[in-house]
């Protein structure tokens, strides 16, 4: 992974934002670690995955995560970093960008670069 100012689009999980009440807190570290993070309208919305919700409720799940990839990809970001693996995962299949959980992020700039798979 490149060292330099990545352009980052952030998608803040509803577990973040609501149940643990942790707003803004990635963003925070995203930005102490240079990285250049691209303002996402209607941030605040769900994705559509919610635990079992997109099984449950496909077809709303799949609006929800049409509409949360559209302002995600707006500022065409170099890729989507999220905090909830069922919400990655979500993401992940609707898009070729990639979507990565935050502390991988934190983990490449640690480390000097991506790990490969062990």
């Amino acid at each position: 992974m490149d060292r330099g100012a990545q352009k980052v689009a952030f998608h803040p999980p509803c577990t973040l934002q609501h149940g643990m009440k942790l707003k803004g807190r990635v963003e925070e570290i995203l930005l102490a670690m240079g990285m250049e993070l691209v303002p996402v309208a209607d941030a605040h919305l769900c994705c559509g995955s919610a635990g079992t919700y997109s099984i449950l409720q496909p077809e709303l799940s799949g609006r929800l995560k049409a509409n949360k990839l559209q302002a995600l990809e707006a500022e065409a970001p170099d890729l989507i970093a999220s905090a909830n693996i069922g919400c990655i995962a979500h993401l992940a299949e609707g898009t070729t960008r990639p979507v990565r959980h935050w502390i991988e992020l934190l983990d490449a700039r640690m480390t000097g670069g991506e790990r490969a798979p062990s």
